[in-house]
C-alpha cells in the first residue's frame, strides 16, 4: 500500500520545486491529474480495512465454533 507520509513528502518536495520555477500552472495540472488517478483506483482507508479485518476474524471464530459443534452432533448420532 502507499504510505500517506511518503506521498505528503513527495507532494511537498514537488510543490517546493515548482514554486521556485515559472511552472506554477503545471503544479495545478499535476495535482489534478494525480487526484483524478487516485480517485479512479479502488482504494479503501486504513480504518475501513481494519473494520473488515476484524469482521473477518470474528466470522472465522464463529465458523470454527460451528464446525466443532457440528462435529459433536455428528458423533452423538
Amino acid at each position: 500500500m502507499l504510505d500517506p507520509k511518503a506521498l505528503e513528502e513527495f507532494g511537498a518536495k514537488f510543490s517546493a520545486m515548482l514554486a521556485s520555477s515559472p511552472a506554477g500552472d503545471i503544479e495545478k495540472n499535476v495535482r489534478a491529474l494525480l487526484n483524478s488517478g487516485f480517485g479512479r483506483l479502488n482504494l479503501v482507508t486504513r480504518e475501513e480495512f481494519d473494520v473488515q479485518r476484524d469482521m473477518l476474524a470474528e466470522a472465522r471464530r464463529q465458523l470454527t465454533a460451528l464446525e466443532a459443534r457440528v462435529a459433536e452432533l455428528e458423533k452423538a448420532r
